[in-house]
């Protein structure tokens, strides 16, 4: 552009001086001095004379270089027709829109010539209307500001960041979402409220609900259902729970749908449902292996497994339920299941016999049948399991097979040998003698048997074993019963519930699923369940959460409903009998469930009428400073069974004095805390009769009292005795001697046959004729 005419410059004004005057308290004043700089202002040119610029005419030394007169018309009429299209198009828009219902005011026009575009803040535009903004934006100048072109051909706007980058101008709305935005923009405008779709939903409400769950339900602000509560006349906050029949006017008052439920309802999504015939698949068979303790039980499964599991037990018994796999010589699959012996595991047994298909009941050739043989043979009819008999340690020369036999008949198992239907196989763990036998009787009885599932299913298994592991947390030894349980699968088992992280087999490998009858180890829990619990399916987090919560609050009920005493007499008995009985206080902590369970059934059974062990605590995984916290507040010792205390806890336990005893055999726990409970036993008494006395004669001594001359009939008579005063053979006294002489000496004792003067401490009521009894008392220890 030339600069030859002053008129034409574009050009920055400098900054012009200006006073302000400031005012002050006290009517001062001060006029201050301060610069103004003004904008940049592009100047128009006169009427009647021509632009310097690009739309200017006539001088060609005021246009730009290369543009000739013609060229510069040329775009000229290019602008005026465009301007003319525009203005027409406006026109005809605005005659459709008029003749068009107001429900599709703002749908686009109906052009056949023209395809529509991206939608605008004004409404949508067509390819044509586009064409003839490119031909406006071709005639400006090229320094004009750069339009971004959002995909239609229609350029909108500065060019953004996120347009730039995305290539096509980022993610553009709908055209449904532009008419709802300028519905509510109408909507606001007419200063009408701005209304939505309500949508009414089936509420299910239980007895009592708390306020942030009930708008949870409801998907309302919580806000809004505090604010109709005290509408109500109730001030609840969100946290508080508020009855069945308030939520209900509530829900009412919302517009929803009420669907009354009891807390037991949230269980509904487990109802099992029984599976057709056709979708049941053969799985492998369950055995169990019971018997005595020591009789061999683990020993057989190691010779099978060809592993070594009785070296890793403490004190060669089994304390925990092992689950495994074995593959048969013919490739068929079965699941063992090992069971303490040991009269404390008592319900570990008899999960064993729930969860089973079958049980090899062990029995030692050279011992016969033992107590816990007999409860092993009660489990198993109580379950209505098949019964294999293994004789076991038939290669020890007292072994009398024979005898195991006949003593089984006491408890009405005859066996085969003896013409019964029970099979029985001689083995030797020692040697392998006999295990093929016994692998083919389970075959056979299995087969027998037909066991089938459906492993298309939700998965559902028994918790065989939980301990709380350092760096795993919560794991449980689930045995699948029915379904497949998956890696991510969702379930609830008991109290707790969790996501399955991660499973593992019996040989500590990972796996992603598990058949039924397949026994794993999962990982994902949010707690230590029990176990005997059941393992179910579920579909979401949410129902799980729920299904858990109801029954820990349930459990919780029944614990607190069972230690209460439901009248004031009832209550007043208890008190007053817990004062005769001395209590000794123990905390128990165990590496897995089935432990602790089996040391606090057995601290029950220790006791009688005086005594008794009361267990505070017990729980799964290490000794933390929790536990010694509660010792030290109870004073009482804590049973670490194959877990040790904490750093922290050590620490602690040493400075406030608590002590801790680790166990790794279940007898020597109990053996202790029987020792324990037998100290706090109150020492029997015994009276041992060491001699009598007849009185002869009573004399009255100044300073003593009454003082009985006495003739020793039998035995001896001691100072340090106790009395009795026997008047017709009926005691009216009984007490200690305040002196005992011989003639005139004080004497420790005085024989048979001889005489001697007794007086009584604070008792002068003696006659002659009356006979004292003289005896020593003999404190013996008791023990439980």
């Amino acid at each position: 552009m030339s600069d030859t005419g002053d008129n034409n410059k574009l050009g920055v004004r400098g900054p012009r001086s200006g006073s302000v005057k400031q005012s002050f308290s006290h009517g001062r004043t001060k006029s201050v001095v301060v610069e103004t700089k003004r904008k940049r202002v592009v100047s128009k040119p006169a009427a009647g004379t021509k632009s310097s610029g690009p739309q200017g005419g006539g001088d060609p030394s005021k246009r730009p270089a290369g543009i000739s007169e013609a060229e510069l018309e040329r775009r000229m009429k290019a602008l005026a027709m465009a301007k003319a299209r525009e203005a027409e198009d406006a026109k005809k828009r605005a005659e459709e829109e008029k003749r068009r219902p107001k429900a599709e005011a703002a749908a686009p026009a109906a052009d056949p010539a023209a395809v529509p575009g991206e939608p605008g803040p004004g409404g949508p535009r067509s390819v044509r209307k586009d064409r003839d903004r490119d031909t406006r934006d071709d005639a400006k100048p090229r320094g004009g500001k750069a339009r971004a072109d959002d995909g239609g051909g229609r350029r909108a706007g500065k060019l953004t960041l996120n347009q730039a980058m995305s290539g096509e101008g980022g993610r553009q709305k709908s055209l449904a979402a532009m008419k709802r935005k300028q519905e509510r923009a109408r909507q606001k405008a007419m200063g009408g409220p701005v209304e939505r779709e309500k949508v009414v939903r089936e509420v299910r409400l239980p007895e009592a609900i708390m306020v942030s769950e009930l708008a949870n339900r409801m998907s309302e602000r919580v806000a809004d259902v505090v604010k109709a509560l005290m509408q109500a006349g109730i001030m609840a906050t969100q946290t508080q729970t508020i009855d069945a029949d308030t939520a209900e006017l509530i829900i009412e008052e919302f517009g929803h749908k009420v669907r009354r439920v009891s807390d037991a309802d949230v269980e509904d999504v487990i109802q099992i449902e029984e599976d057709s015939p056709a979708d049941l698949q053969p799985r492998p068979p369950v055995i169990t292996i019971m018997g005595h303790v020591d009789h061999g039980k683990t020993s057989i499964l190691d010779a099978i497994r060809k592993a070594r599991v009785v070296q890793g037990e403490a004190g060669g018994i089994t304390q925990h339920i092992g689950a495994y796999q074995v593959q048969t010589e013919s490739g068929s699959t079965l699941t063992f299941l090992d069971t303490p012996g040991h009269a404390a595991f008592t319900s570990m047994r008899a999960r064993g016999a729930q969860v089973t298909d079958i049980v090899v009941l062990v029995v030692a050739a050279d011992d016969a049948v033992m107590p816990q043989t007999i409860e092993a043979i009660n489990h198993a009819k109580a379950a209505k399991v098949p019964m294999i008999v293994a004789i076991n340690k038939i290669d020890k020369y007292d072994a009398d097979p024979d005898k195991v036999r006949t003593g089984l008949l006491q408890h009405e198992i005859i066996v085969e040998k003896l013409s019964g239907d029970v099979q029985d196989v001689e083995v030797s763990a020692h040697t392998g003698q006999g295990l093929d036998d016994l692998l083919e009787a389970i075959a056979l009885q299995a087969e027998i048997l037909e066991l089938k599932a459906n492993p298309d299913r939700a998965a559902v298994g028994a918790v065989i074993e939980a301990q709380l592991d350092v760096g795993r947390g919560p794991v449980a030894t689930v045995l699948v019963q029915r379904g497949t349980l998956k890696q991510g699968d969702i379930f609830v088992v008991g109290e707790q519930w969790g996501k399955v992280r991660a499973m593992e087999n019996d040989q500590g490998q990972r796996i992603k699923e598990a058949g039924p009858s397949v026994p794993v180890e999962v990982l994902g829990l949010n707690g230590t369940p029990e176990a005997g619990d059941v393992l179910n399916v579920v579909e979401t987090e949410a129902q799980a959460r729920e299904i858990a919560e109801y029954r820990s609050n349930a459990a919780k009920e029944k614990r607190a409903a069972a230690g209460a005493a439901t009248t004031l007499e009832q209550l007043m008995a208890k008190a007053k009998a817990d004062e005769n009985v001395a209590e000794l206080p123990i905390l128990v902590k165990a590496d897995v469930q089935g432990s602790a369970e089996a040391i606090v059934q057995a601290m029950a059974k220790i006791g009688n009428e005086e005594v008794r062990v009361r267990v505070l605590h017990s729980g799964v995984g290490a000794i933390t400073e929790t536990d010694v916290g509660l010792a030290e507040a109870s004073n009482a010792p804590i049973m670490g069974f194959n877990v040790r205390a904490n750093a922290s806890a050590r620490n602690t336990a040493n400075q406030k004095g608590v002590e801790i005893r680790y166990y790794s055999v279940i007898y020597d726990l109990v053996d202790d805390v029987k020792a324990a409970a037998s100290g706090l036993l109150s020492a029997e008494v015994r009276e041992n009769f060491i001699g009598y006395a007849t009185i002869k004669q009573v004399f009255k001594v100044s300073g003593v009292g009454n003082v009985a001359g006495c003739l020793v009939t039998e035995g001896i008579a001691r100072r340090s005795a106790g009395v009795r005063l026997l008047r017709d053979n009926v005691v009216i006294h009984e007490g200690t001697l305040k002196t005992l002489k011989r003639f005139k000496d004080e004497v420790n004792e005085v024989q048979s046959g001889q005489e001697c003067g007794m007086a009584f401490d604070n008792y002068e009521d003696i006659r002659p004729g009356d006979v004292i009894e003289i005896f020593e008392r003999e404190e013996v220890e008791r023990t439980l």
